[in-house]
């Protein structure tokens, strides 16, 4: 008995120490600083991705030192995800070191506020593709699917009832865009006045997720995820670890 319950031992301490050297599928650099307004949401993204790191078998790591954004140590990462980041959150070094890292080849994947980042830093609003204009109250609605080929969609079937805070975005900042996703207009009110701002809807084509290759790599832009409960949906999760796989491997 006590050789057997030795030889079990053995063979878990093995399989831990196998499992925990193990080639992980990509490495992906999660960066959440804000500048400007704090989502709620934003500790429940992070616990999301960190699960769905553990779950579909990659490494992710959170950017916590400003210093550490340079070209050594960006190297090890094959995608970086600003998770529900505002504002202008890198200086002009940072912002070369992020330039380069895409064009040798490497992925970006923005999420919600992602697209309320760094309005004045031109490279970067063509690689999210849309900026944040103006956006309703929260509202419950109903998602369209544009293209049912890119993976993770399966949940978000057309009609499929969610609820968000619907961004309304500026205009193209770069013609290739595939959009993947879109909501519904005539199913909430996409009225918006704030003042020296104010919005009527984009009309049938609302869309709130795309990809496109930019300067040498990939970029995907979900606008969902403004609501913590947004963040424990298998849907939304399916759709989000679709587009980290595709920014990070190319594969769809």
């Amino acid at each position: 008995m006590n050789g057997n319950k030795s030889f079990t031992v053995f063979f878990l301490l093995l399989f831990s120490f196998f499992a925990g050297t193990a080639q992980k599928q990509f490495k992906a650099l999660l960066v959440t600083t804000t500048k400007g307004w704090h989502h709620e949401s934003l500790h429940y993204g992070v616990i999301a991705i960190k699960d769905l790191a553990v779950r579909n078998f990659f490494d992710v790591v959170l950017f916590e030192d400003p210093n550490s954004f340079n070209d050594k140590f960006l190297e090890q990462f094959q995608v970086v995800i600003f998770l529900n980041t505002t504002g202008d959150i890198f200086d002009s070094s940072q912002q070369k070191v992020m330039e380069r890292f895409i064009e040798s080849g490497k992925g970006f994947v923005g999420i919600h506020s992602a697209s309320d980042t760094e309005y004045d830093w031109d490279w970067y609003t063509k690689l999210v593709g849309r900026m944040f204009f103006i956006h309703p109250a929260v509202q419950t609605a109903k998602l369209k699917v544009f293209d049912e080929k890119f993976p993770g969609l399966q949940g978000f079937a057309n009609g499929k009832l969610w609820t968000d805070e619907w961004y309304e975005f500026g205009p193209e900042k770069i013609s290739d865009l595939h959009y993947i996703l879109g909501v519904d207009e005539t199913t909430y009110n996409p009225k918006a006045d704030w003042g020296a701002k104010k919005a009527q809807g984009m009309g049938q084509m609302h869309p709130l997720a795309w990809y496109h290759n930019y300067d040498g790599g990939r970029a995907f832009y979900t606008a969902l995820g403004h609501l913590p409960t947004n963040f424990s949906d298998p849907a939304f999760l399916n759709h989000l670890y679709a587009g980290i796989l595709w920014a990070a491997t190319g594969k769809k």
